[in-house]
């Protein structure tokens, strides 16, 4: 079995020990432009030469939860991708939407403001049943970020493109229950895929349809937000600022509006990271799996872009 590792800006060595390791059996090392053959791929943005000269691969593992860049190649049809379920990235994204719906709720920013200025002062304490929170995805770490949230006894409000019932959560599903979920949420959380039907999800027409004073935490993909939009309705007043760790472009360029606004908080696309240790022993138990035969979970639907 070769197993060929071809994953951008990260140091190979620890994976390919890692996953040599899992799989003693196993032939594996980093790809080349003209390598042979190889029976599975470990992926991270990888170039369309790489598809292009691996066309009979049996499954592509994608390192990161989103897949929507390996979709932009041209993949052989038969091409099976598999995503990672989860590999430690569900709880820290729970952990980073959580603090942030919290700071904002408990307004710790303006007690931090104060502190800064000498001022002691108190804040009148607001009620979690007028700060309802909308998760829009709730795959696998959406729906561990809404159970979270409902630890803490906000009203949680889940979408998803179908209907799916989580505990504590109320649901919403597909177009018709768009508008609803999101006159019934002051905080949007974005956990959705990136597809063509999500691209700028979150426009002026979205946004503006929250309760007033909306709180925004955007933590999938930059292209799922109007930057503009957001920055006119905050200034605005309709919304009352946000958290970002992902954006249209990346790194942040510099001179950004979103660097210094006072009612935004940007962060280095750091909200849930891959967990090399958890991600190999995943990727090799799927590939033990599907050389056994047996269904394993994570493959990626193409038509649904995730």
């Amino acid at each position: 079995m070769n197993i060929t590792f071809c994953c951008t800006d990260t140091k190979a060595e620890p994976w390919l020990q890692g996953l040599q390791a899992a799989l003693p059996p196993a032939s594996i090392s980093i790809w080349q432009p003209g390598a042979p053959q190889a029976d599975y791929a470990v992926v991270w943005a990888p170039p369309q030469q790489f598809v292009d000269e691996q066309p009979a691969l049996k499954a592509l593992f994608n390192i990161g939860a989103g897949v929507d860049a390996l979709l932009k190649l041209r993949l052989p049809p038969a091409m099976r991708v598999v995503r990672l379920d989860d590999a430690g990235m569900a709880v820290q994204m729970a952990e980073y939407v959580c603090h942030a719906v919290i700071r904002h709720f408990r307004e710790f920013d303006a007690y931090e403001a104060d502190m800064q200025a000498g001022r002691w002062g108190y804040r009148k304490p607001r009620l979690r049943s007028e700060f309802p929170v909308g998760v829009m995805g709730l795959g696998v770490l959406g729906e561990r970020v809404a159970r979270a949230l409902a630890q803490f006894d906000f009203p949680v409000n889940g979408w998803s493109r179908s209907p799916k019932a989580i505990e504590g959560v109320r649901g919403f599903s597909g177009a018709d229950g768009f508008s609803d979920f999101l006159a019934a949420s002051r905080v949007l959380v974005n956990l959705l895929p990136l597809t063509p039907d999500t691209q700028d999800i979150m426009d002026r027409e979205t946004l503006s349809r929250l309760q007033p004073g909306a709180y925004v935490v955007n933590v999938a993909r930059g292209a799922h937000l109007v930057e503009e939009d957001l920055l006119a309705l905050i200034d605005s007043g309709q919304v009352a600022g946000a958290t970002l760790d992902v954006f249209r472009k990346e790194p942040l360029p510099a001179g950004h509006p979103f660097w210094n606004h006072p009612r935004i908080v940007a962060t280095p696309h750091t909200s849930a990271r891959t967990l090399r240790e958890e991600s190999i022993a995943q990727i090799a138990g799927k590939i033990a799996a599907l050389q056994r035969g047996e269904p394993v979970a994570g493959i990626v639907d193409p038509g649904r872009g995730y």
